[in-house]
């Protein structure tokens, strides 16, 4: 009898989690046109203001290149072909990322060079300092022995105080 409630209940969880998912609100329907000019504007760069994308810049010139990215959205134009347009009359540097191409692919590889370089350089570094420290522990010089009667002195001593 337990069983067949946690089944039904399981059951009902499941038809719910199915009938929710049909009934999408209307801002899940799809993207309108303003969230895509900001997602292009977001992976290009402001041609006045350094290191800024366009997306938030408030120059005219920002203005002026997100009304021509809706208008070439309106006009059925792909986010790449709208992105080739502005490589052509700007130049790579317009990209929020350089393409994974030629000479560019270095900024992909070399971070992923220099983290696996610096771990290793670390690594044997740790490793290094490891096998010094047992290594001079192990070759230390035992303490002298100490003649037997200065140890019998030391006894006395002791006993008194």
């Amino acid at each position: 009898m337990k069983r067949f409630v946690i089944l039904i209940a399981v059951v009902v969880v499941i038809a719910a989690a199915l009938w929710m998912m049909n009934a999408a609100p209307v801002s899940a329907q799809g993207p309108n046109l303003d969230d895509e000019v900001n997602r292009i504007a977001k992976g290009l760069y402001c041609p006045v203001c350094p290191n800024t994308p366009l997306d938030v810049c408030s120059t005219q010139a920002c203005v002026q290149w997100r009304a021509l990215i809706k208008e070439k959205l309106q006009q059925g134009q792909t986010e790449q072909q709208i992105r080739d347009y502005f490589v052509a009359q700007y130049g790579q540097q317009v990209l929020g990322a350089p393409p994974a191409q030629g000479f560019n692919w270095l900024a992909y590889i070399l971070p992923v060079i220099g983290i696996i370089l610096g771990a290793t350089v670390a690594w044997f570094t740790v490793r290094h300092w490891l096998v010094q420290r047992t290594g001079s522990a192990a070759a230390a010089p035992e303490a002298p022995a100490i003649p037997k009667e200065y140890a019998d002195r030391i006894e006395k001593e002791l006993k008194e105080y």
